[in-house]
């Protein structure tokens, strides 16, 4: 279930509201907050319209030039249509190497098959070259060929479970991350286009017959950048929300915070399933998730963020 609290609105007063929150000597984040923070993707991409029909002027850039840090960055991809959202953020991650890979496959693996080929096209358009084409380029070895394998991949959403095979493939897997520097190819084929379904079903024999969770096995192993990106695979298709509340504990417990791991999920799954991650957060923490964003983070910014979480002033 989403966080977010929508609600309903004129687009043209919203623009208009949003235009005199643009001017003077400094901008209104009250208003831009309360406005924004309360808007459904739909009624978002409404707004964008109206302005630009009022104005002639995109407000995305507007929001760009008014705002600035950790808020600017959070407004800009909220206001983004989410497979527009994704490019942006698989672009950024291929950018900034090693740190990214998680993100790439966040993308691939989370997403319906549907979904990726969407974000796909969407990157095409954006930067006039190929999502695997550009990871392709920034990757080498086995890590290229898992993360090329994973966004290019159109994967059976069927839930048909073939039960020999999830066996079988359980031992290759088992054999695969046993063995860190052997042959990853066919580890890297049964991620790579097995449905989802039927990977959990593999997951869950490999459990079964080797006496630990795979995602356990892998983490022993991540050492290497194959490594991690293939257990953070396995970690997204087996339970992702137990995945983004890793990476929310992750980003609230470090020094300083990780804003940008806080914002990517905030912001992508506040339309989709942030409620559900919020009741995991708060079942492995004892905290609730506002209370530790409200103690961790400060200004606009937090106030941005509460609102997507659904707290109301």
């Amino acid at each position: 279930m989403a966080t977010l609290v929508a609600f309903q609105s004129s687009p043209k007063d919203d623009a208009e509201a949003l235009q005199k929150a643009f001017k003077g000597w400094g901008t209104d984040e009250k208003t831009v907050i309360a406005i924004l923070g309360h808007r459904s993707v739909h009624q978002r991409q409404q707004i964008r319209k109206a302005y630009e029909e009022l104005y002639q002027e995109d407000i995305i850039k507007r929001l760009e030039s008014e705002l600035s840090g950790d808020i600017e960055k959070a407004v800009y991809r909220w206001m983004l249509e989410p497979t527009d959202r994704d490019a942006v953020l698989a672009n950024v991650a291929i950018k900034s190497g090693g740190k990214g890979y998680n993100v790439i496959v966040e993308i691939a693996t989370v997403l319906s098959p549907e979904e990726v080929l969407a974000v796909r096209r969407a990157y095409h358009n954006r930067y006039k070259r190929s999502l695997e084409e550009d990871v392709a380029a920034h990757t080498t070895g086995d890590l290229r060929q898992l993360l090329v394998g994973l966004v290019s991949s159109f994967r059976y959403g069927g839930d048909e479970i073939n039960a020999r095979l999830a066996k079988t493939e359980a031992d290759i897997l088992h054999e695969s991350i046993k063995q860190k520097k052997g042959n990853n190819e066919e580890a890297i084929r049964i991620l790579t286009t097995r449905s989802k379904t039927q990977l959990v079903a593999t997951f869950n024999r490999y459990r079964d017959d080797h006496g630990i969770s795979i995602t356990k096995k892998s983490l022993d192993n991540a050492s290497d950048d194959f490594h991690k990106a293939l257990h953070t695979a396995i970690r997204c298709i087996n339970d992702h929300q137990k995945y983004y509340e890793k990476v929310l504990c992750n980003a609230l417990k470090r020094v300083g915070s990780d804003e940008d791991g806080l914002t990517r999920v905030v912001v992508t799954r506040a339309e989709k399933d942030l409620k559900e991650i919020k009741e995991l957060y708060y079942k492995r923490n004892s905290v609730h998730l506002e209370d530790a964003v409200a103690k961790e983070l400060s200004g606009d910014y937090k106030k941005f963020i509460l609102t997507l979480l659904g707290k109301q002033d």
